[in-house]
């Protein structure tokens, strides 16, 4: 460093707000990712892939702006970006060994010993450089070096002691990703008893044994709209590893329905009727993006129970979202008024309105209005109960093979008792109690080592109908004209 005489300024990069962090609304989303940018392509195929920062999923899977064929990059712009909520569960079923197009050989000139293979989803490994004349193979990082540019193009640089020397043509071969070969098929997954592994929405059960957090939300935009995956992630929200309970966040085809009249036959005809789901329509856009409105919403309900103390007692409806329009999926643009977007409410749909800026609006879950029990019919009753038993399991698990007698009981129904009053004393539940009766706890169960408790729970119902009675009153009037008291 040479001599200091003066004043000097220094410049730090911009601080990136760091994202809240969730346990109860914990999202896990499948789909597809532009792997081909990653150093290991073949490793961030169908895994659970848990990601604190963007910079995380990033590394892990790469980004790219179009969500079209990229359907991961949605949750990673909606989550890190939008909502700046964390984790993340990222489980891509895009395959390089399955989902690519051979290209073949084919003509690159070289300027000032360097050239670009203006084409996308290049599999690096798989790139193959000739001579012109097609007779020599040269040598990477011995001939030449091969990275991605600024615009994620591979960049084939001579290395000058080569053998390439100063030929200004070459030939180049390679294999690409191709997105549009994956299936919903894909997106499902299944379990290879041969190879004793996971794919698809199969993946969802080793979240908790990996990571140890369970699922909140469960999502795949860009397929939760084709109704085998829509059932398919409701089925796998019940019972996780046995145990745990979440919810999905599912699509209406935006692409077939686009009149909000239309909603409710799409609905029942396939069957997006259960309580564990979020419908919604339509799409969104946010600047020249357009997201499947899941990955927006389920960012949103992870960053409202991050700001509640991790409980999810607070609904995400009239919770403002960072958009700029709701579409249909071919860009044009929907303004629901207040009475039709209550419409879709009343059809068990979450929709968005503009009042002063946009707004997520809905509170019923799909089986509305097949049923009103508060505990299936609002979002945030059916989250808490499912957030309340999964929490349940893990705090009594330790428990669980300790000896069967009074100790244990009187234990367990005066902790949980306790925890109840605390999330009381804050206002996250009305009320609850548990307790432990002869009624259900049968000389037979207690000999077989089962025991039975009974919880009671009151949670807090949206405020979703606020009324005011307007009545003219004249004694106010006259009083106003001759001075009444």
């Amino acid at each position: 460093m040479g001599y200091e005489h003066g004043i000097t300024i220094q410049e730090n990069a911009t601080s990136v707000t760091p994202p809240i962090k969730t346990s109860a609304g914990v999202q896990v989303v499948i789909g597809t990712a532009p792997i081909y940018l990653v150093e290991n392509p073949e490793a961030a195929v169908n895994k659970p892939v848990l990601a604190y920062t963007w910079n995380e999923a990033v590394t892990a899977f790469g980004y790219s702006d179009d969500f079209e064929k990229y359907t991961l990059c949605e949750s990673m712009f909606a989550s890190f970006k939008l909502s700046q909520v964390a984790p993340v569960v990222f489980i891509n079923v895009l395959d390089p060994a399955i989902h690519k197009t051979a290209v073949a050989e084919k003509d690159q000139s070289l300027t000032n010993g360097v050239g670009i293979i203006d084409d996308d989803g290049v599999l690096l490994n798989s790139v193959v450089v000739k001579s012109a004349d097609g007779t020599k193979t040269f040598v990477r990082n011995t001939d030449y070096t091969l990275a991605f540019n600024t615009d994620n193009k591979p960049e084939i640089t001579v290395i000058p002691t080569g053998t390439i020397g100063s030929d200004t043509n070459i030939k180049v071969a390679y294999d690409k990703l191709d997105p549009s070969k994956v299936t919903k098929t894909d997106i499902i997954g299944g379990y290879d008893a041969a190879t004793g592994k996971y794919t698809g929405a199969e993946l969802i059960r080793q979240v908790f044994p990996m990571y140890g957090l369970i699922p909140g939300l469960l999502l795949a935009p860009g397929w939760s709209h084709m109704p085998e995956v829509g059932l398919v992630l409701d089925a796998k929200g019940r019972k996780i590893n046995g145990n745990f309970n979440a919810m999905n966040v599912l699509d209406v085809d935006s692409s077939t329905v686009k009149k909000y009249e239309d909603v409710e036959t799409w609905k029942t005809d396939n069957s997006y009727t259960s309580e564990k789901s979020m419908v919604l329509w339509p799409k969104v856009k946010v600047g020249d993006k357009i997201l499947w409105y899941s990955s927006v919403a389920a960012a949103l309900m992870a960053y409202t129970d991050a700001s509640n103390d991790d409980v999810p007692f607070v609904s995400p409806s009239n919770k403002r979202i960072g958009i700029s329009a709701t579409v249909l999926a071919d860009g044009t643009e929907i303004y629901l008024e207040q009475t039709q977007a209550n419409y879709l409410n009343g059809i068990g749909v979450v929709t968005a309105i503009n009042w002063n800026g946009w707004r997520l609006w809905g509170n019923n879950t799909a089986i509305y209005p097949a049923t009103t029990d508060p505990k299936d019919r609002f979002i945030s009753v059916r989250r808490m109960f499912d957030w309340w038993g999964n929490t349940f399991i893990q705090s009594y698990f330790d428990k669980v093979d300790d000896p069967l007698n009074f100790r244990l009981i009187e234990s367990l129904v005066d902790s949980e008792n306790l925890r109840a009053n605390g999330y009381q004393a804050k206002g996250q539940i009305a009320g609850a109690s548990i307790e432990f009766n002869e009624e259900l706890n049968s000389q037979e169960d207690i000999l077989n080592g089962k025991i039975t408790f009974i919880q009671k729970i009151a949670v807090f119902t949206p405020a979703e109908h606020i009324e005011n009675i307007l009545e003219f009153d004249p004694t106010i009037l006259t009083n106003s004209i001759f001075g009444g008291e």
